[in-house]
């Protein structure tokens, strides 16, 4: 049947909805510019409460298989596509995209002109949106925006969860991480422990980390500002690694701000550059906020790394503790392997401080 995307700026674009229930989903629309890795994205919380349009005209070609899931199950509000693969490709292939989303209850239109709606997205701004069957009928202003709603809430761990065994034991900060952290993490030699983001200080002294990741989630990261002390204290206390909100909770933590994008970075192709080695290296990125470089104090952080196209930051060391941060996933699956490098760099900053506790 129709199914139409309806703007918060009043446009509205048409399709056939899959998996219709027959009642509106709001999200914030956003867009995807990935040739690949769509269940990455399906599976990655954070894209909840986001209606996620992706630019490649044909989605779903290989399929949607069991294993490759960033969590439980799909996140975002909503989909929107030009065209739907109508098979399935890949040898370990289980279901096609639509029945994926169908099985998950996440509404997908399909056949909709995504060249003119991102091009609006991109004029006008990430923007609210409603998935609707009787667009004449919706009023997107009535629902409350995104970066007014505690999505964090609805995709943190409720209790802790441990994973591996190694030589360092890294206690993983939910807000809605993707579980590729953790396998590259283990992968090195980790014992991993994911954490509700809402951890007492005792709690996580209780667990007896070597360090502290930050992860990634959805929303806007001062939702949490009654938090920051305790981010900032525990950051003081363990080596610690911010990954995209990770990182922009941390850099919020020691007196830093962070802003809205127009439209976010969402895709496999952001170019970044150290500004210690000038080396530059594709990145996969997801997120709306940004840190405001000239809002750091001095005294804090340096910019490790920067995005080229726009100049915004993309990474920050500390001047006095064990402290790095990225707004890009290393993780990522499809992504780059030299930004893998920040896990090592990170390990390095453990094995620093297990060397310090053998000599005190």
């Amino acid at each position: 049947m129709k199914g139409y995307i309806k703007l918060e700026s009043g446009e509205t674009f048409e399709g056939t909805i899959s998996n219709d229930n027959h009642e509106e989903v709001y999200g914030e629309i956003v867009f995807f510019t990935g040739m690949t890795g769509y269940q990455e994205v399906m599976t990655d919380p954070s894209f909840h409460g986001q209606i996620v349009v992706f630019t490649y005209p044909l989605i779903g070609n290989y399929g949607w298989n069991e294993k490759d899931y960033e969590s439980i199950k799909p996140q975002p509000a909503g989909m929107v596509i030009s065209a739907a693969s109508p098979s399935a490709y890949h040898y370990e292939s289980k279901q096609t995209i639509e029945e994926a989303a169908a099985k998950a209850g996440v509404p997908l239109i399909k056949g909709v002109d995504t060249r003119a709606l991102v091009k609006s997205i991109r004029e006008k701004g990430d923007m609210g949106a409603v998935m609707t069957a009787s667009p004449e009928k919706t009023d997107v202003n009535s629902y409350q925006p995104i970066g007014e709603q505690m999505l964090i809430d609805e995709v943190t761990v409720m209790q802790p969860v441990t994973e591996g065994e190694g030589d360092h034991h890294i206690v993983l900060i939910d807000f809605g991480y993707k579980k590729s952290m953790v396998k590259s993490l283990v992968k090195k030699g980790c014992k991993v422990t994911v954490v509700p983001f809402d951890i007492s200080e005792k709690e996580i002294a209780d667990l007896e980390p070597d360090g502290l990741l930050f992860s990634n989630g959805p929303g806007n990261p001062k939702q949490l500002n009654d938090l920051l002390p305790r981010y900032r204290k525990l950051a003081e206390t363990y080596p610690s690694l911010g990954i995209c909100l990770g990182h922009q909770l941390l850099a919020l933590a020691f007196g830093g701000d962070t802003e809205k994008l127009r439209f976010g970075h969402r895709g496999a192709n952001q170019p970044v550059q150290d500004t210690h080695t000038n080396r530059v290296f594709m990145t996969s990125q997801n997120h709306s906020y940004f840190v405001k470089e000239n809002s750091l104090p001095k005294g804090e952080f340096a910019v490790q790394f920067k995005n080229i196209n726009d100049g915004s930051v993309e990474g920050l060391s500390h001047l006095k503790h064990d402290i790095i941060t990225v707004q890009f996933h290393p993780e990522a699956h499809p992504g780059p392997a030299d930004s893998e490098e920040i896990f090592d760099q990170f390990l390095e900053h453990l094995k620093k401080k297990g060397r310090e506790k053998t000599y005190a």
